[in-house]
């Protein structure tokens, strides 16, 4: 898997047409949404006009004395990605990846095979840095090349090993295949012994930058003047390729990223108050790639959240089993009872009483914001409210959160509208379906951080 980018002008869209063209015999050349292809497909008819024809968005060329097949298409909703499953490619380019969806480019680049076995295969992404949460996932694809604070950095073009299991990435210090034992990998097994294992084998990542000076068609064009001339972060991501400048949030977030930095820098592992544990927010996980996670709380510090895939909580008795090993015995619990969440909450209830509070989002609430200004359409918009309130450093609660690249992801991912019924947040579900995947670390910290106080949300349970 290549990165190739960062800054714009670099040549992205020439590397992908000529890689098809003359380095692979099966090709798929992606954009978010298909009218996003036009500066691409233009492209492509300068290069392949006079080594082949176009015809039902597929290019038949043939180039060095062997026949090239050139697809371009897009996958604008989650489900669209549905539409190339089973579908082999050599080479699969996802031009400007970070508006893609990290569960649209996992799903695809798992036909990224070919039957020649003298054929390279490669997953190509072509990038500038992400401007919202959408692309946030590179970061962490690609993070010993582009996070500043890597214990082990790599340089451009360096090859690392890398292998993806259930939504983590693993990377690992060379090629050699692996087990997966309490969800940490082992290499030192005996192959014979673990036919009913997953055996896992890593795959290499690397990351090229460029920049428009390293293209001699822009580098002594008006281009780069154009590019100084924008406004910052834009002017960082686009002249230098930066993918650590500041991205600008969405206009609708619930939480401002900002706001989640300074409580994730506020966090030490010697932090902790001396006093018990305060609250134990739960979100069970719902199947498929879901976690279920449980977030401790001793006053404004949060712990390190527990995470348990959804394979490994099937059902109510193990869910409570985690609660009663992570909790104190003065510790309440906030439990999202909404599906799968009612069975272990009432395992937890007859063992502890009312130290448990069964949390439905669909619920009513007669609370205000902070403000007394706007009311909330249920409790889930109100808890994730009161949480954004929280973390607002007008309010100076100082709240600590673990310094955790997939809790930030989760806590600035959910968008919020107002309507004459009060302050609306995205369901989970809607959430899934924009981002795809569940934002369950952002969900088990609001509520870790719940109080049950209205009679109406209480009532509803």
């Amino acid at each position: 898997m290549l990165l190739y980018g960062g800054a714009a002008g670099g040549g992205k869209t020439d590397l992908a047409l000529g890689k098809a063209l003359t380095q692979h015999q099966r090709s798929l050349i992606l954009r978010r949404e298909f009218p996003q292809l036009k500066g691409i497909l233009d492209r492509s008819r300068e290069l392949y006009s006079e080594y082949g024809a176009f015809g039902s968005k597929v290019w038949r060329c043939e180039f060095a004395g062997k026949r090239r097949s050139i697809e371009f298409g897009s996958v604008q909703h989650e489900i669209d990605k549905n539409k190339y499953q089973g579908r082999p490619h050599d080479l699969k380019v996802f031009d400007e990846a970070a508006n893609f969806l990290e569960s649209q480019v996992e799903f695809i680049a798992g036909w990224n095979r070919s039957e020649d076995p003298d054929q390279h295969c490669q997953v190509l992404l072509c990038s500038n840095p992400p401007t919202d949460a959408t692309g946030d996932w590179l970061m962490r694809w690609f993070a010993p090349w582009l996070d500043p604070n890597h214990p082990n950095p790599a340089a451009p073009g360096e090859l690392r090993w890398f292998a993806s299991v259930d939504g983590r990435q693993f990377e690992c210090q060379n090629g050699d295949p692996f087990i997966l034992v309490d969800g940490e990998p082992v290499y030192d097994f005996d192959p014979g012994s673990v036919e009913s294992i997953e055996i896992i084998r890593p795959l290499t990542r690397t990351f090229i930058p460029a920049r428009v000076t390293d293209n001699p068609f822009y580098a002594n064009s008006g281009y780069v003047a154009k590019l100084q001339a924008l406004p910052e972060p834009l002017r960082s991501k686009m002249l230098f390729g930066d993918f650590a400048a500041g991205r600008e949030d969405d206009a609708w977030q619930v939480i401002p990223t900002e706001w989640v930095r300074l409580a994730q820098a506020r966090w030490s592992p010697n932090g902790r108050p001396t006093i018990p544990m305060t609250a134990l927010g739960v979100d069970v996980a719902r199947g498929g790639r879901d976690k279920t996670i449980l977030t401790p709380r001793y006053g404004h510090w949060f712990d390190k959240q527990i995470c348990h895939p959804g394979s490994a909580t099937p059902d109510g008795f193990v869910v409570a089993h985690h609660v009663f090993e992570a909790r104190e015995a003065s510790t309440l619990v906030n439990l999202d009872v909404v599906g799968v969440g009612s069975s272990p909450f009432d395992i937890v209830r007859a063992a502890i009483g009312d130290k448990i509070w069964g949390v439905s989002g669909a619920a009513g609430t007669d609370e205000l914001d902070c403000t007394g200004q706007f009311g909330f359409l249920n409790l889930r918009a109100q808890l994730w409210w009161r949480f954004r309130e929280a973390l607002d450093p007008v309010n100076g609660m100082d709240i600590a959160l673990p310094p955790d690249p997939e809790l930030k992801a989760d806590l600035c991912a959910p968008r919020y509208r107002k309507g004459p019924r009060g302050i609306q947040v995205e369901t989970k579900e809607e959430i899934k379906l924009r981002i795809g995947r569940s934002p369950d670390k952002g969900d088990s910290a609001v509520y870790a951080l719940a109080e049950r106080r209205s009679n109406l949300a209480f009532g509803s349970i």
